[in-house]
């Protein structure tokens, strides 16, 4: 299907911008009200509680949603940002985690690692990442019936190679992975030729390059060749991975990247259930559930965890 409509009737606001535009008061109007959903999203009933534990690399934030009602369900979430940016309080982190803490009745651990940014690099994120899962399950849920390990684009990246970290050593391995648009192989594969077409239409800050792909790369692991397999993991030996829920956008240059990762999981015998979500572009859960395309997809990964 096409763009969904409401994106598509808003494009306008954004058709002519590039990132660097960001800083003019004018252009950063314009994102806000691209970014604006048709209504405002309401903060479910959860109890919010933000935290700090321990790192090999200092303290790591974490904030978990714990639902009102609980059931023995217990998440790592995390959210994407091409290695370098985001935070908890991005709608990728704090919506999705809310909501899947109410959907699924499940206690929600957001992880604020470390970004590749001032000299950061590869593997000081994965580390964060790895000590924070290692706390969920032995301490703030070491007794929940399912754990489960996720995360979006760059996140996902983080939280398949945490999973594929774990090997035969685990205190207790992951019982389900969530992953919403991965970015998990370098080079990312080409697109078909009707979604290539039908993307050269959409705006440049939509889009990634094969520029912008590089730099994420680089400026995470440090270097485009020789990348360790759980730097970006499509590259690793996948077999033994519990069950993967794949979520993917229709319009996303990192699409490939998603559906590879699902073949390579199926020739691994690794059980894996893929949506794409019609007429989304990458990022789509940093949008709300107003949006039919974003329901769907909270909905798709809550139902595994229920």
């Amino acid at each position: 299907m096409p763009l969904d409509p409401y994106l598509a009737q808003r494009l306008h606001l954004i058709a002519d911008l590039t990132f660097d535009d960001i800083e003019d008061p004018e252009a950063a109007e314009r994102f806000r009200q691209f970014a604006e959903d048709p209504s405002e999203w309401v903060q479910p009933d959860v109890t919010i509680e933000n935290r700090e534990i321990a790192g090999p690399h200092g303290p790591v934030p974490v904030r978990t949603y714990t639902p009102q009602d609980p059931a023995s369900t217990a998440v790592l979430w995390l959210h994407g940002g091409g290695f370098f940016g985001g935070t908890l309080n991005m709608p990728e982190a704090h919506m999705v985690a809310s909501e899947l803490a109410v959907r699924a009745r499940a206690v929600v651990v957001s992880v604020g690692y470390r970004l590749a940014t001032g000299g950061v690099r590869y593997p000081v994120p994965l580390d964060d990442v790895c000590a924070a899962w290692q706390w969920l399950r032995t301490d703030l849920a070491a007794d929940a019936g399912t754990l489960a390990l996720g995360g979006a684009s760059a996140g996902a990246a983080l939280a398949l190679a945490a999973a594929l970290r774990d090997g035969d050593d685990a205190v207790r391995p992951a019982d389900l992975l969530l992953l919403a648009y991965p970015f998990a192989h370098f080079p990312v594969p080409a697109l078909d030729a009707a979604t290539a077409a039908y993307m050269a239409t959409l705006p440049p800050t939509m889009r990634f390059t094969t520029d912008s792909i590089e730099f994420m790369v680089k400026n995470y692991v440090g270097r485009l060749t020789d990348l360790p397999r759980d730097a970006l993991p499509g590259a690793a030996a996948l077999h033994g991975l519990p069950p993967v829920r794949l979520l993917l956008s229709e319009y996303d240059d990192l699409r490939p990247s998603g559906a590879l990762l699902a073949r390579q999981l199926a020739e691994s015998d690794v059980a894996v259930t893929t949506h794409v979500a019609a007429g989304m572009p990458h990022g789509h859960l940093n949008r709300t559930p107003a949006l039919p395309g974003v329901e769907q997809s909270l909905d798709f990964l809550a139902a595994a965890l229920r």
